[in-house]
């Protein structure tokens, strides 16, 4: 607890110095392999993405679903766990589940519905020997200020640049 809480304090100071060093461009890569097998670079990690044999892949990787979903999941987990050891509260275990609603239905132009999901729920287990309101206005703070949450919230601006190779 104390490295975390020892991190986010010097983060904290240094951004308070110099707020443009927070800002950045995260940059993630998928190569189609074959099929509908990515393969999936950012930074200094590989891995791999493909969707189930029932929709035409040859199921070698969790979705992009499942890495939404996974995304938000150890966002809000890992921001709970820094607000915490912040604010001195020890978890003693802590876990995050999410849950999306999705009508495949959109994705294969089969209605007019947004493709994206409907619904997104989450629900957060902790054990802690703390006060649960105290635990709850950590969860609070943490919400506000999650990156990946805020993906979900707000509407962003997308742009598509094409290039075209031979």
């Amino acid at each position: 607890m104390s490295k975390i809480k020892q991190a986010f304090e010097t983060i904290v100071h240094a951004l308070q110095a110099k707020p443009e060093r927070g800002r950045g461009t995260g940059i993630t890569t998928a190569r189609l392999r074959d099929g509908l097998t990515c393969d999936v670079e950012s930074g200094d990690f590989r891995f791999v993405s493909d969707l189930p044999v029932t929709a035409g892949g040859d199921g070698r990787g969790p979705t992009p679903g499942m890495y939404g979903r996974a995304a938000l999941a150890s966002c809000l987990a890992m921001g709970y766990a820094m607000r915490a050891a912040r604010a001195g509260i020890v978890l003693t275990g802590l876990e995050v589940e999410v849950q999306a609603d999705y009508n495949d239905a959109a994705l294969f132009g089969v209605t007019d519905d947004p493709p994206g999901y409907s619904e997104v729920r989450w629900t957060v287990r902790f054990a802690s020997e703390t006060p649960a309101s105290d635990v709850m206005a950590v969860l609070d703070d943490a919400d506000a200020h999650s990156p990946y949450l805020d993906v979900f919230r707000r509407a962003n601006r997308c742009t598509r640049t094409v290039e075209h190779r031979r």
